[in-house]
């Protein structure tokens, strides 16, 4: 076992005779050293480790009671002790306000100073201890944020897999949308990251982007795969797929935000979306923003029936449609994102379709990159 460390003790006086003293005293038990002022006490502070300062009050040049503050900064850990004639039991009690934790009276009862020392010395030990728990406590709670943080992030890489996945089969349902989802999604968190979303914001956005058309479970085959032109009847089951997504979503807490995107991405600015007819900033910023990245992409990705027009026709595209169909705001966020940005997305982003022909080629163009976006 190792040998036990002897507390460290500096006396301070500038009377050589007290030093020599004190130090006589309590050199069989303690480790003691001495210094004549307050200027080279806290010199062999800054040196040397001290468990206890025994210092006199009335010192030429700086005094015991002016030292004390500096000992504080220098050494928190240190306990004080001041010496105090009869003439000056005031200061000493002085000392106590500024954070001594004891005085000695002149004359000097050993056993008092016995007494003392001990008691300082076992406060010294409870500061330490305490100092030493509180330290333990941090790194354990910084210990166990960080294996919490590490376990949520699995979880919500778990989740995210979970919900690609579902993405990826929903779209073999819809063969012209292949990718659809993944390109949304690099589009949408670029144009929220412009806009200044908050990171809650841009997981709802991640997700919400993802999961927009999960509501399409609830359309028939016979309408979403459907080789022509829908019916006004089989439009108006279509349009209710915003409201089937947001059903499938209730009740799911971390997909709450992203629940207000499927249910509200058919929105427009001027209110004349579905399925509620919101308007403005009745609509959820992460719809606003969604309905934007969607719309380019619906522009600029290739169909069986057309070629997707280049960034500058998607880039004029929005901004006609800017005040009617999409937050202004959102558009001018768009137009600050380079061109490159964009094109390197797409890049990235698009999947290989299957050649293969279908009749939606004869489906007329419609007027709105929304109802473009639709399919």
């Amino acid at each position: 076992m190792p040998t036990p460390v002897s507390p460290r003790i500096l006396i301070v006086d500038d009377e050589a005779e007290i030093t020599e003293i004190l130090a006589d005293l309590l050199s069989a038990d303690y480790d003691c050293s001495r210094a004549g002022s307050a200027e080279e006490a806290l010199t062999r502070l800054r040196e040397d480790e001290f468990h206890l300062v025994i210092s006199d009050i009335t010192m030429p040049g700086m005094s015991g009671l002016e030292m004390i503050p500096h000992v504080k900064e220098l050494a928190p850990d240190t306990v004080v002790v001041m010496i105090s004639g009869m003439q000056t039991v005031e200061s000493a009690i002085g000392a106590l306000r500024l954070g001594a934790f004891d005085y000695l009276m002149k004359p000097f009862d050993l056993r008092q100073v016995e007494a003392v020392v001990k008691r300082a010395l076992e406060h010294h030990d409870l500061v330490v201890a305490k100092q030493r728990y509180e330290n333990h406590l941090e790194e354990l709670v910084e210990q166990r944020t960080a294996e919490l943080d590490r376990a949520l992030n699995s979880l919500e890489a778990a989740y995210r897999s979970t919900l690609k996945a579902l993405t990826a089969a929903l779209e073999t349902r819809d063969s012209e949308t292949h990718g659809h989802s993944e390109r949304v999604v690099s589009y949408s968190l670029r144009l929220g990251r412009e806009y200044g979303l908050s990171s809650e914001e841009m997981k709802s956005l991640e997700f919400g982007s993802l999961l927009h058309d999960i509501g399409k479970i609830g359309v028939p085959d016979s309408i979403l795969r459907k080789p022509a032109k829908l019916t006004d009847e089989e439009w108006v089951r279509m349009r209710e797929h915003p409201q089937h997504g947001q059903q499938i979503l209730r009740g799911i807490e971390f997909l709450q935000g992203a629940a207000r995107v499927v249910a509200q991405h058919h929105e427009k600015w001027d209110g004349t979306g579905y399925p509620l007819g919101l308007r403005n900033e009745e609509i959820d910023i992460c719809a606003r923003i969604f309905a934007v990245a969607d719309a380019f992409d619906a522009i600029t990705s290739d169909r069986v029936y057309r070629r997707g027009k280049p960034y500058e026709a998607a880039a004029q595209e929005l901004d006609d449609w800017a005040g009617r169909q999409f937050d202004p705001k959102v558009v001018q966020a768009f137009h600050r994102v380079p061109k490159e940005d964009w094109e390197e997305l797409h890049r990235q982003s698009l999947m290989p379709k299957p050649d293969q022909f279908d009749v939606r080629q004869l489906v007329p163009q419609v007027e709105s990159p929304l109802e473009v976006a639709v399919s």
